[in-house]
């Protein structure tokens, strides 16, 4: 999770810096930092739960839109080239951490036709006392 956090903070840091950094005049940079930031951290976040853990995937794409921006949209500010060229590569990077898995939610459409699910264990080890009557 501590990966996701990190890219959470990388997809706010994106939101504001170009205002940071001095190139906030420059709208087609602001424009992609300012789309790409916020899903970014928003893919981060959602990523946190281990139930939506996959979510952190989506952030690949997208730390590789900002690694190919700089020569995709023609920056013309080495600050803003060197801003997005790292954050593109710590986001694709740490999108690639896993995590720790505590439990297992469900097992989606295979769950079906796998007779040993954790719901036909608990129902066998409790006693069928409601259709006896």
């Amino acid at each position: 999770m501590w990966a996701q956090i990190i890219n959470a903070i990388l997809g706010i840091w994106l939101m504001v810096s170009a205002a940071i950094l001095g190139y906030n005049d420059v709208k087609i940079i602001t424009d992609n930092e300012h789309i790409v930031g916020p899903v970014v951290a928003s893919f981060a976040i959602i990523s946190w739960w281990e139930a939506t853990r996959v979510t952190r995937l989506y952030n690949i794409p997208l730390g590789l839109w900002l690694l190919l921006a700089p020569w995709v949209l023609g920056y013309d500010n080495s600050l803003a080239t060197t801003n997005s060229m790292l954050v593109g590569a710590l986001v694709t990077g740490l999108s690639f951490v896993k995590g720790k898995v505590d439990g297992s939610y469900g097992g989606g459409w295979s769950a079906v036709w796998n007779a040993d699910t954790m719901h036909a264990r608990e129902a066998r080890k409790q006693p069928r006392t409601d259709l006896e009557n």
